[in-house]
């Protein structure tokens, strides 16, 4: 099986390289809002758009001009890189995928990547990387690399600068450990698991929040642009990179944990951007229990499902196991016991009884095992059966003798992370 990860590591660069790269990803940026620009402009003309072909051309024309000449100064790959972005952008717009390309903005995501493997040199051993018109960059080598050098990305994040390794690597199929569990997210309880166990929530947000209001308010006192706003500025970044990197670590460590020692898991296929969409409503329509709903919104946004789903699929794939999304609707509200469904089953957020037959159970934990109920009988409607997981171009049998088809899969016979973001557990 073939595997591509992302190994993220902190950059010591000294005063020249960081101007360099700050001047890099400028570059970057201006190439991609010049095409932008020149793209809409079409548009706005009745002419089709210009293909990745045409704006290498362009670009080509734009290093040469005597205006944009300091385009040269930058190494030339990440700056094709930046058109890729573009087209790519262009791309997940009309398939419905993303929303329409937007301009980069100065500080925001500054970024460059290097495509070619022969600009690249790494010494793990000296803790150091050689990148093109940048020389040999230090960086804090803090777990072995595996695999080799496809492409490198270096990011700017709160003033400090990063260099994300994607590498590729083949390994053997590995047969997946563990049994079948149906998980259920929650805002008490982080995650619940169809065998009584559940993981306590992290809270990232709720726990920095008065620091971040702090913060921001003492950022609104300054005035804007002055030497004070830029450091009250700069605090409100940290605090909010801080946040992230708690809720990233958190993630990672459950879902390895979750991973290793399961072979199917059976998770809500949720529609987190509607639960977690806007409670105050319109004019015409205003919501109901608007505060309420907003902490409710808040949490959501603050357990990080959607990125802790991500983890887990590709964990699993690695290892030979499947994350298979099954319907929501009533997981919560009907009996595992008796099947009774209700609304009144479930008497409170924690509590769960049946009127029906008097099941009473941690409501967390029967919806767990209702997805996993669920679970199962999807795959036996596909004639798999009771099964152990398998993922990738591998196939696994099942007690029952059944063959598991893949599932879930990032690329034909590839599983793989980010490759922007480098998983802290693999």
């Amino acid at each position: 099986m073939l595997i591509r990860q992302a190994f993220k590591y902190e950059l010591m660069p000294n005063g020249q390289q960081e101007r360099q790269m700050c001047r890099f990803a400028g570059s970057c940026r201006f190439v991609y809002n010049r095409a932008l620009a020149l793209q809409k402009e079409r548009h706005e003309r009745g002419e089709k758009k210009l293909g990745y072909a045409g704006l290498c051309k362009l670009l080509t024309e734009w290093r040469n001009s005597a205006e944009t000449a300091w385009l040269k100064d930058a190494p030339v790959h990440p700056l094709h890189q930046s058109l890729k972005d573009l087209e790519r952008a262009y791309a997940n717009f009309f398939a419905k995928w993303a929303g329409f390309p937007r301009f980069r903005k100065k500080g925001m995501s500054d970024s460059f990547r290097y495509p070619d493997p022969k600009q690249i040199k790494l010494e793990q051993h000296n803790n150091r990387i050689f990148l093109a018109k940048l020389g040999w960059l230090r960086y804090r080598n803090s777990r072995e690399l595996l695999g080799v050098v496809k492409n490198v990305t270096v990011s700017q994040s709160c003033g400090k600068w990063y260099v994300s390794i994607q590498t590729e690597r083949e390994v053997e199929q590995i047969v997946p450990q563990g049994g079948t569990v149906g998980i259920d997210m929650g805002i008490a309880r982080f995650a619940t698991l169809s065998d009584g166990t559940f993981y306590a929530p992290l809270h990232s947000f709720r726990r920095h929040e008065m620091a971040l209001r702090k913060a921001q308010q003492s950022l609104s006192r300054r005035v804007r642009f002055s030497n004070n706003w830029r450091k009250a500025k700069a605090r409100v970044g940290r605090i909010h990179a801080r946040i992230a990197n708690v809720r990233r670590d958190f993630l990672h460590k459950t879902s390895t944990a979750i991973s290793k020692n399961h072979a199917v898991v059976f998770v809500e296929d949720l529609q987190l951007r509607n639960m977690s969409g806007s409670a105050a409503g319109t004019v015409e329509a205003p919501g109901r229990n608007v505060r309420a709903m907003s902490g409710l919104n808040k949490s959501i946004l603050d357990q990080g499902w959607f990125e802790f789903g991500r983890q887990l699929d590709y964990k699993l794939a690695w290892r030979g196991g499947r994350l298979v999304a099954v319907p929501p609707q009533n997981t919560s509200r009907a009996c595992p016991c008796c099947g009774h469904v209700s609304a009144d089953n479930r008497q409170t957020q924690a509590r769960f009884a049946c009127v029906e037959c008097g099941f009473e159970d941690n409501a967390d934990v029967v919806g767990a095992i209702n997805i996993f109920s669920r679970g199962m009988q999807m795959l036996r409607d596909e004639g798999q059966g009771t099964l152990h997981a398998c993922s990738g171009m591998a196939q696994a049998v099942s007690p029952d003798g059944l063959w598991i088809e893949p599932r879930w899969r990032s690329e034909a016979g590839t599983h793989r992370s980010d490759p922007g973001e480098a998983p802290c557990h693999p």
